[in-house]
């Protein structure tokens, strides 16, 4: 792959800021290999020199004990930072892993001692998508003179001119989210400038889906983001809508925000929620009756009050990056739905019907919302409350179809795959979807998945399936 090949991509690269920093620690193994996971093309990583001439992965000038990260040794660095649960890596880790999974690097230069020693190590590596980048204009100087096979990209603040800033640079790299609307800098004139200098464009980071709709259809070399997948989204596009049980939910813990951000930034159409009562009668977000096994708490969820389950931690058993995050509420739910446009599968565990009913008709999401349970009094108690909603039937759970659709005339019939396709054409014949689960994250499940062509899909692995879909066409 040559230069001109790869840096006039046809849509913009999804360049992962620090890795995938929404759900580990930034500039860790971890953080890149989750960035993969769910779709970034680059990995922005920082680049700093220890005091043994060790290139390492790690953004601050110091640790958090106060040593500068230049005068220090790394085996003391990665003793400090293992320690806080967020492992500094060499660069050539990074970079191996790299290679292995197919990603490119955006390197950010902190330390211009290391400029010189990356080109080696992404040589070393057969890295060819690689930029390399600085607010520094001295690494750029560095690598031209070193006649380096990567392209410069200059870091250029806000307020300053960029094309006398990263005079010189193939890349500038605009680091401007700090205004209210910076989509509206990038004009026709700008890009128009920097095509007649030889030059391309890369942006800052973004996690606001309302300007990365916007900045997405620039014709920019990349998009630096927290949430990667929010760049090109790879739930969109699928030849079904997909459904994403509890969130992404081996990205972030499980019925969560963050879980449930993950999955509508990446463009997935659904996300599944399970609905609890409190003991002083607020809706909120959890799985299981009792608190155990996903929280610091116990006991029944029902007989906590809403403060009292606010108070609790429902990330640390995942992963010590998510300590302190909350159970959410219903509300936080929508809130987030309208800020991605996105739907849900609401399934009542111990929350009523009514006041469930009443906030998403409170809300205006009556036709982006469907509804389940295990407990079908709660279903047929929701059908007699309002005729118009949404509601799922399990084929599994009737003896024949027509059972299945006669009983609470539902939206959507799911399948599960040994039940076969037989009967989807039947079920679209009398005006409802066809919905199948298929929880595994395997080839051979996801294959059968897609082979079977439902309207939606319920899955536990959405990123697996999106990869599938794109690997078969």
């Amino acid at each position: 792959m040559t230069a001109s090949d790869w840096t006039r991509p046809a849509r913009p690269y999804s360049i992962a800021h620090r890795g995938a920093a929404a759900y580990a620690p930034d500039n860790t193994l971890e953080a890149f290999r989750i960035a993969s996971r769910i779709g970034a093309d680059m990995w922005e990583v920082d680049i700093r020199v220890t005091s043994d001439g060790e290139i390492i992965a790690f953004h601050d000038k110091i640790l958090s004990d106060g040593r500068k990260i230049i005068d220090t040794p790394f085996a003391d660095i990665l003793a400090h930072t293992t320690a806080e649960h967020r492992p500094c890596p060499r660069l050539r880790d990074v970079v191996a892993e790299a290679a292995k999974l197919g990603a490119g690097i955006y390197a950010d230069i902190k330390d211009t001692d290391a400029t010189l020693p990356t080109v080696e190590i992404l040589r070393e590596h057969g890295i060819t998508r690689a930029i390399l980048g600085a607010f520094d204009p001295k690494a750029a100087q560095i690598m031209a003179e070193a006649d380096s096979p990567y392209p410069r990209s200059v870091l250029v603040p806000l307020g300053a001119e960029p094309f006398s800033y990263a005079k010189g640079a193939d890349v500038i790299h605009l680091c401007w989210e700090r205004m209210e609307r910076p989509q509206d800098t990038l004009t026709d004139e700008l890009f128009e400038r920097a095509f007649a200098n030889g030059q391309t464009i890369a942006i800052w980071h973004e996690e606001n889906p309302e300007r990365m709709a916007a900045i997405r259809t620039r014709p920019v070399i990349g998009i630096c983001s927290d949430l990667p997948e929010l760049v090109n989204q790879p739930g969109r596009g699928l030849p079904f809508q997909t459904v994403c049980h509890r969130g992404a939910n081996k990205i972030a813990p499980e019925n969560t925000l963050p879980a449930l951000e993950c999955a509508l930034a990446a463009g997935f159409d659904y996300i599944e929620v399970d609905l609890h009562q409190t003991a002083d009668g607020q809706i909120v977000i959890h799985h299981d009756p009792t608190l155990d096994r996903t929280t610091n708490g116990h006991g029944p969820i029902t007989a906590q009050t809403l403060d009292d389950l606010r108070a609790l931690d429902a990330g640390n058993w995942f992963s010590p990056h998510f300590t302190g995050t909350k159970i959410p509420t219903l509300a936080e739910v929508f809130d987030l739905l309208n800020r991605y446009n996105g739907r849900a599968y609401l399934e009542f565990k111990s929350a009523p019907p009514a006041p469930v009913w009443q906030a998403v008709c409170d809300a205006g999401l009556q036709e982006r919302v469907f509804f389940w349970s295990f407990n079908h009094a709660a279903l047929k108690e929701l059908r007699a409350l309002a005729q118009t909603a949404r509601i799922m039937a399990r084929r599994q759970d009737y003896a024949t179809l027509q059972e299945t659709l006669d009983d609470l005339a539902p939206q959507i019939v799911e399948f599960t795959l040994p039940e076969g396709t037989d009967d989807f054409t039947a079920v679209r014949d009398a005006g409802a979807q066809v919905m199948l689960a298929a929880m595994m994250g395997d080839h051979d499940t996801l294959a059968r998945a897609i082979a079977a062509a439902p309207d939606l899909a319920n899955v536990d692995h959405p990123f697996a399936l999106a990869r599938q879909v794109r690997a078969d066409d």
